[in-house]
C-alpha cells in the first residue's frame, strides 16, 4: 500500500497561483500513476488531473485546462500541481491519489490511496 503526503497550497487572490506537492512512499510507488481531485463544501469529490508513470502522458478537467500543470520526479517519487490564473471556483480540499492502474485515477470511487488533503482557498 503506498503512502502519500500532500504539501503546499493555502490562500491566495484569485488571478493568483499556488502549488501543491505529493510525496509518495511504499509499495513500487515510482510506477504508480498520480493524480490530484478536489472537493468543495457541499459537493462531490472531482477529477482535476493525472499523470501516467509510462510516459508521463498527463490529462486534466476541463475546467482546469490552461491553468493547472501536473508533473512528477520519479527520481523523488513525487508529483505536483502548479495552479495558475486561480478563480474563487477552485476553492477545495485538494486530495493526491495514486494507483498502479492508470484507469483507476479517473473516478473518486476507484482510488485505493488518498492523501490527508490539502486546503486551497481563493479569495475574490
Amino acid at each position: 500500500q503506498v503512502q502519500l503526503v500532500e504539501s503546499g497550497g493555502g490562500l491566495v487572490q484569485a488571478g493568483g497561483s499556488l502549488k501543491l506537492s505529493c510525496a509518495a512512499s511504499g509499495g513500487t510507488s515510482s510506477n504508480y500513476a498520480m493524480a490530484w481531485f478536489r472537493q468543495a463544501p457541499g459537493k462531490e469529490r472531482e477529477f482535476v488531473a493525472i499523470i501516467n508513470s509510462s510516459d508521463d502522458s498527463t490529462d486534466y478537467a476541463d475546467s482546469v485546462k490552461g491553468r493547472f500543470t501536473i508533473s512528477r520526479d520519479s527520481a523523488k517519487n513525487t508529483a505536483s500541481l502548479q495552479m495558475n490564473r486561480l478563480t474563487p471556483e477552485d476553492t477545495a480540499v485538494y486530495y493526491c491519489a495514486a494507483d498502479p492502474l492508470y484507469v483507476r485515477l479517473f473516478r473518486p470511487d476507484t482510488v485505493r490511496s488518498w492523501g490527508q488533503g490539502r486546503q486551497v482557498t481563493v479569495s475574490s
